[in-house]
């Protein structure tokens, strides 16, 4: 196993093009609009997809890069240094769409979706927690039923991040009787402007590149062929959920997490040494320098472990307990490295006059979103046969 390598060119030539792009078009001016507005920019975000960024999740054979998910994780922590107005729609295009179609779509959903994710064209959002189901999703309520060669879909979901402006929801419903867990679930590709869907906003203050959605289904008819992976993964969806998709679902997470972590200690970082009090910078005060020495410690351990899962991953090998450890300690250190930061910077660390203030709101939610911490210390004691 080989734990230290220098980055790949093509990984390091990606990250400059992306910061040239960013400064080129998205000053800070316009960054503090689109996250008080909580949208994003498409024309923007048509320069990333023209980079042929969000093929890195794609076959080659479907219009895409081919998968490289370490280089799409170095995407995404890239976009990040600008806030999420950019890493969000390319989540949604890249591993929503991109990545859990290549790995579980039927051969008729690559051949329709994957060149148009490709592209840029389509976005996906998940349909996963819904009013009385959080993280416990095999536990779902919404019904989906058959009805001929129809599907029909009653219920409601939570926290469906985009759903207002995503083409389709992929989305986890209950097939058949409640009866015994994971069995009789299905996933499906539920158009959104299908008849019978309604959605209503939910405010939030982390991640606003978008608003998430309630979203009710009020009998949406929809043809088998809107399973994943076809009318014969009908009851399989837990399968579908449980494969190597979600192993990067947790590094994607964990890369925004460490992204927004790095741009925190940057900025930190510089201030200190152009912030003088007491007739010097304060980076020269021994409370300030241990704070941002502790901080950048941490940044390069939570480096290590987002990039150790990434590399599992593309390389085929297991890695389900390494990515929930990354997205554990990474979601969790980013809150304490928010936290330092934000004291370094004092009274300024919660004005707009910098990005502290977004930073700190951003990782305070990386412990809840995309799976719980607490749900990645039961499913690390599960796997390691506590």
């Amino acid at each position: 196993m080989t734990y230290f390598a220098p980055e790949p060119d093509h990984i390091t030539q990606i990250r400059s093009q992306i910061q040239k792009y960013v400064r080129k078009h998205l000053p800070r001016e316009r960054r503090l609009a689109l996250d008080r507005d909580a949208t994003w920019d498409r024309d923007l975000f048509r320069g990333i997809a023209e980079m042929g960024l969000i093929g890195l999740t794609i076959p080659e054979a479907y219009g895409g890069a081919g998968q490289d998910i370490v280089a799409a994780t170095a995407v995404i922590e890239e976009l990040c240094q600008v806030g999420t107005s950019l890493a969000g729609p390319y989540i949604h295009a890249a591993f929503y769409g991109g990545m859990n179609l290549s790995e579980n779509g039927s051969e008729a959903q690559k051949q329709a979706f994957l060149p148009r994710l490709a592209r840029g064209e389509l976005f996906l959002c998940y349909g996963l927690s819904e009013p009385n189901v959080g993280g416990d999703l095999a536990s779902v309520e919404t019904r989906a039923n058959r009805d001929g060669d129809d599907i029909i879909i009653n219920g409601a979901k939570r926290w469906c991040t985009g759903a207002d402006w995503s083409d389709y929801i992929y989305c986890l419903v209950r097939s058949g009787p409640k009866g015994e867990r994971y069995k009789n679930l299905s996933f499906l590709l539920i158009p959104t402007d299908t008849p019978g869907i309604t959605m209503q906003p939910i405010e939030h203050s982390n991640l606003r590149y978008t608003r998430s959605m309630d979203v009710y289904f009020d009998n949406v008819r929809l043809p088998a062929d809107a399973v994943v992976g076809g009318p014969d993964n009908w009851n399989k969806g837990w399968e579908t959920l449980a494969g190597r998709a979600l192993d990067v679902e947790k590094i994607e997470i964990t890369a925004v997490a460490f992204g927004i972590a790095r741009a925190a200690v940057d900025e930190a970082w510089s201030y200190a040494q152009t912030r003088e009090q007491f007739g010097k910078p304060i980076s020269q005060h021994q409370a300030i320098r241990h704070k941002l020495s502790t901080a950048r410690t941490k940044l390069q351990a939570a480096r290590h472990m987002l990039y150790h899962g990434a590399w599992l991953a593309d390389t085929g090998q297991p890695c389900s307990v390494e990515t929930s450890m990354a997205k554990l300690f990474v979601a969790d250190t980013g809150v304490e490295i928010a936290m330092a930061c934000q004291q370094v910077m004092g009274a300024y660390g919660l004005s707009d006059a910098y990005d502290m203030e977004r930073h700190v709101r951003d990782l305070l939610s990386m412990p809840i979103v995309g799976g719980s911490s607490d749900m990645q210390r039961n499913n690390l004691a599960s796997l390691m046969r506590l």
